[in-house]
C-alpha cells in the first residue's frame, strides 16, 4: 500500500452496503470532507433533462471547451448524487477542458436495473441533441465514470452501439464495476481491502440486480460476448480493489476486439483512494483522467 494512502484508511467508513440509507449519509459526509475545487474559471449550471422520469444534471462548462463528456458518479449504484460528485466533476472539467455533464441517475435498491441506465441513456441522447447549445460538436462526445458510474458508462456504450444511438467518441472508465459474477482472482480474494471489498461488491450487485444474475450485458458489461465496434477507452484500475482484474480483463478483451485502449494499473492504491488529495499518486490519477479525455476529444 502507498504509505501516503495507508495513513488515511482508518478515516474511511466501514466497507458495507447493508443499510443504504445510513451508507448514503456516510458517503455524503466523506464527499463533503474533500477540499472543494475552484470553479471560477467555468460556468456551472443545474438543469433538467426531460425523460420518464426527468433527470437532473449539472453542467460544468470551461471557457473554450473542446468536446463534452457524460460523467457518472460512483457509489455502488446505491449512493451518490450531483453534490457528492461535484469535487470530481469540476476537477475533470478543469483538467480536460471539456464540458462535463454530471448525471443524477436513479439509485438502487429503490430503483434497480435498468433505471440508472435508462437515465444515463436519456442524458446521452440529450447531450448529442444539444451539442451546439453546449458549445461542442456531436462527434466530440465521450462517456465515463468512476466505479458503478464506470460500469454504467460501459453499458451505455454497448447500448448505443447496438441501438445505433449517439456516436460516442471515447470511454473514460475509472475502476469500473463490470462483472456481477465476482469470479476473478481479485474479486475472490480481496475480502478485507479498504473502503471496498468482496462483500461490499456483492451487496452492490444484489441491490442493483434485485438478487439475480445480470439479465444482459446492459446490466454488467463484462457479460458482453462481442466488444467490437465500441469507442476507444481509457481504463484505470487500483491494485487493492476487487474490480482490478475485471478492469484489466475488459481492457484486454476490448483490445482483442480491435478497440484502441489505454490501460493504467495504479500500484499501491485502493478503490476510491484518489479522494485522498494529500497523496502524490492521487494527483497523478486525477491528472491522467483529465489528460486522457483532453487527448481523446482533441484528436
Amino acid at each position: 500500500m502507498d504509505p501516503e494512502l495507508e495513513a488515511f484508511i482508518a478515516l474511511f467508513p466501514p466497507a458495507t452496503l447493508d443499510d443504504p440509507a445510513t451508507e448514503r449519509e456516510n458517503f455524503t459526509k466523506l464527499a463533503t470532507s474533500v477540499p472543494q475545487p475552484d470553479t471560477s474559471a467555468m460556468d456551472v449550471e443545474d438543469r433538467i433533462v426531460p425523460g420518464d422520469p426527468d433527470v437532473a444534471i449539472r453542467v460544468y462548462r470551461p471557457r473554450d471547451a473542446q468536446g463534452a463528456i457524460v460523467w457518472l458518479h460512483g457509489g455502488g449504484y446505491v449512493m451518490g448524487d450531483l453534490d457528492t460528485e461535484h469535487p470530481w466533476a469540476a476537477r475533470l472539467a478543469e483538467g480536460s477542458g471539456a464540458v462535463v455533464i454530471s448525471v443524477k441517475y436513479r439509485l438502487a435498491p429503490e430503483n434497480p436495473f435498468p433505471a440508472a441506465l435508462d437515465d444515463v441513456y436519456a442524458v446521452l441522447n440529450w447531450t448529442a441533441g444539444h451539442a451546439a447549445e453546449l458549445g461542442v460538436t456531436p462527434d466530440r462526445i465521450a462517456i465515463g465514470g468512476h466505479s458503478a458510474g464506470g460500469g454504467l458508462a460501459a453499458t451505455a456504450a454497448l447500448r448505443a452501439r447496438d441501438e445505433q444511438g449517439p456516436a460516442i467518441r471515447f470511454q473514460l472508465l475509472n475502476q469500473p464495476s463490470l462483472d456481477d459474477r465476482q469470479e476473478t482472482w481479485s474479486a475472490r480474494n480481496f475480502t478485507d481491502t479498504p473502503w471496498v471489498n468482496r462483500d461490499k461488491i456483492a451487496a452492490m450487485w444484489r441491490h442493483y440486480l434485485e438478487g439475480r444474475p445480470a439479465p444482459s450485458p446492459y446490466a454488467a458489461a463484462a457479460r458482453a460476448a462481442d466488444l467490437s465496434g465500441l469507442p476507444p477507452a481509457y481504463v484505470a484500475s487500483a491494485e487493492f480493489c476487487p474490480n482490478r482484474d475485471e478492469n484489466i480483463d475488459y481492457a484486454v478483451r476490448l483490445m482483442q476486439a480491435g478497440v484502441s485502449v489505454e490501460l493504467h494499473q495504479w500500484p499501491g492504491t485502493f478503490h476510491g483512494s484518489q479522494a485522498i488529495l494529500s497523496a502524490e499518486v492521487s494527483h497523478r490519477q486525477i491528472a491522467e483522467l483529465g489528460g486522457a479525455l483532453r487527448r481523446a476529444l482533441a484528436e
